[in-house]
């Protein structure tokens, strides 16, 4: 940590003795969950380890899932696997329906023509649609990009 850095709840200020003592948790303890990959608190220069307020929140969490609800360790840990798995999923999640967004308002919606039918309205089944008297056939329906586009479309009439 950088001395301008600010302190969050994922700063890593805690030594062994002060986050055991802020967990309730025997400082063994604590090392057996680093060991056991159920808690990883970042190391300092000299290889300590340094826990962040996060970090005792998830060590009182391990012991009130053991503890309190009966779960063994490996449950912990594929608990703990699986609350990650859904935090990234739902910044993908997020991150996607803002490019999505991003998409629809850089593009210029633009109705695709229907092909006209070469039978009559009469003689055309009931899940059939007329053909669209507004069809061109001269005109290509547009193709959304993604993001923003420097692409220049020329139109030349035919005569």
């Amino acid at each position: 940590m950088l001395p301008n850095d600010p302190i969050n709840d994922n700063t890593p200020v805690y030594v062994i003795s002060a986050a055991a003592e802020l967990s309730g948790l025997h400082p063994q303890t604590l090392r057996q969950y680093d060991r056991l990959g159920l808690v990883s608190p970042d190391r300092a220069p000299g290889r300590g380890r340094r826990y962040s307020a996060r970090d005792i929140d998830l060590l009182r969490e391990v012991q009130r899932l053991s503890q309190d609800e009966g779960v063994n360790l490996a449950g912990i840990k594929r608990i703990r696997e699986l609350q990650d798995q859904v935090v990234e999923l739902s910044a993908r999640v997020a991150e996607l329906e803002d490019r999505l967004a991003m998409a629809a308002a850089t593009t210029i919606p633009v109705a695709v023509p229907v092909q006209p039918s070469a039978q009559p309205a009469s003689a055309m089944s009931p899940n059939t649609l007329p053909p669209n008297p507004l069809h061109r056939p001269d005109l290509l329906p547009a193709i959304p990009a993604l993001g923003t586009s420097t692409a220049l479309v020329v139109w030349k009439p035919q005569h």
